[in-house]
């Protein structure tokens, strides 16, 4: 790529919005920039204002957290290996270590899940291989999920493949690559090939890899290299022929890998920790939204039956709307604390007022009728006073509804309406419900309760 290396640009995301809450200035060297995310990580995991539910929604994702502050405090950098079926990613990872770690088959199905080890030869630099299902599995999307996932928690990829890639390895590379994980792609099985061959293919690789993987980082590997035949004479001098096995040929990709390491694998493992408690905090945070506005609804519903029942059984006219008045600045003070930000009650009272004021302007004509409404509940008799002060109990629901939710709004915001003011923010909330299955709802709930009423 041109212009800053990968690392570069990764080291960068700790100071970019998609670090999340946990971004810190960029490290100065290694061992700080691991300090500081160990430290935010400790933060996110000890974080009082976290609810138990979200903590138990998201449990598995706080588990990686711990993984990863564990990680970050041994040193280790864990690499994945992605791959077809059949290209030889186990037999890579076991060449890679110098010995049978990883289940190596002919059938598919051999890699059914993650298996790690450490490499033996980098037990210093704290190096972790990762092995992964095929990307072509039987039940591949199941198996290609936990393979991204694997990837999701690994600070660097090595891509097998074993010839020219197909579209199928193409578009899972650049899914790999839109992780923003380093990657390596290793051409196994090179004993295959004539050296003009090779040169040729791996230059086709690093063309098509373009953009996804540097040059440098395109390699010829060879895990398990076919048996070579051998012809020895005997003590007759007779020609005998045996298969004579050849050891690994991965040292060009160890020694990448080891190079990486010792220059960037405490900064790769603190990004790749960074990145992952970033989306993290997100998701901490809109599940604590989704929390607040269910909170909210309910608490916005429970204000609705109160002041519909409030003026529907109140029979003095339109004193029943100075009442309700204040039904609405208790309920914005109960919105403002699940908001977290507390409002005194002339606080709340000012806010309803000016979102009263807007509603007013907005819906005049609705405002009118339920004031009639008020009037006629007075002179009315029999069923026709039910019908009629549910029907102005209704018109009283929606706006608390409507208050509700544009305090919510206000809240949300922090205590703010915006750059378009008041009266956007509340015609918009107006335009945004359902008016008439509200009130139907409305009327429905509060004639079942005024006919229990009088009864």
């Amino acid at each position: 790529m041109a212009g800053d290396t990968l690392w570069q640009r990764l080291r960068g995301w700790l100071t970019s919005e998609h670090a999340g809450a946990i971004a810190t200035p960029a490290p100065r060297n290694a061992t700080t920039g691991s300090t500081r995310v160990a430290d935010s990580l400790r933060s996110l995991l000890g974080d009082p204002t976290i609810p138990a539910s979200v903590r138990s929604e998201l449990a598995t994702d706080f588990g990686r957290i711990e993984h990863m502050l564990d990680k970050l405090e041994r040193g280790e950098l864990h690499i994945a290996v992605f791959g077809r079926v059949s290209t030889g990613k186990s037999a890579l990872g076991n060449a890679l270590l110098g010995h049978e770690a990883f289940a190596v088959g002919v059938l598919h199905g051999t890699t059914t899940d993650a298996a790690h080890a450490r490499l033996d030869e980098a037990q210093h630099d704290g190096l972790v291989l990762i092995d992964t299902p095929g990307i072509n599995e039987l039940d591949g999307e199941a198996r290609e999920q936990l393979a991204f996932e694997v990837a999701e928690v690994s600070d660097l990829v090595i891509f097998v493949c074993d010839g020219d890639l197909t579209r199928e390895e193409l578009d899972a590379l650049k899914t790999l690559a839109a992780t923003q994980r380093p990657l390596l792609l290793a051409l196994n099985k090179a004993d295959r090939y004539g050296r003009d061959e090779l040169s040729s293919l791996l230059e086709h690789l690093r063309l098509r890899a373009s953009g996804l993987v540097r040059a440098e980082d395109v390699l010829a590997v060879a895990a398990d290299p076919a048996a070579q035949r051998v012809i020895e004479l005997d003590a007759h001098g007779r020609e005998r022929a045996h298969e004579q096995a050849r050891p690994p040929d991965v040292a060009a990709l160890r020694e990448r890998l080891l190079a990486i390491a010792a220059r960037e694998g405490k900064t790769l493992s603190a990004i790749n920790a960074g990145l992952y408690a970033g989306r993290l905090t997100d998701q901490v945070s809109a599940r604590i939204a989704q929390t607040r506005q269910a909170v909210a609804a309910n608490l916005i519903r429970h204000y609705c039956i109160a002041k519909g029942v409030a003026v529907a059984l109140n029979p003095i006219p339109v004193a029943d709307l100075l009442a309700a008045a204040g039904l609405d600045a208790a309920m914005v003070v109960q919105l403002s604390r699940v908001y977290g930000l507390p409002l005194t009650r002339a606080e709340s009272g000012r806010l309803v007022a000016v979102i009263s004021a807007q509603l007013a302007a907005l819906m005049g004509a609705i405002w009118s009728m339920q004031l009639v409404a008020s009037a006629l509940k007075g002179v009315s008799a029999g069923l026709s006073v039910v019908v009629t002060a549910a029907a102005q109990g209704a018109l009283g629901w929606y706006a608390t509804v409507l208050i509700g939710r544009a305090a919510e709004r206000y809240l949300i915001a922090g205590k703010s309406w915006g750059e378009a003011g008041a009266k956007r923010a509340v015609a918009e909330i107006v335009a945004s419900l359902d008016r008439d299955s509200i009130l139907r709802e409305a009327r429905e709930e509060l004639l079942r309760r005024l006919k229990s009423h009088r009864a």
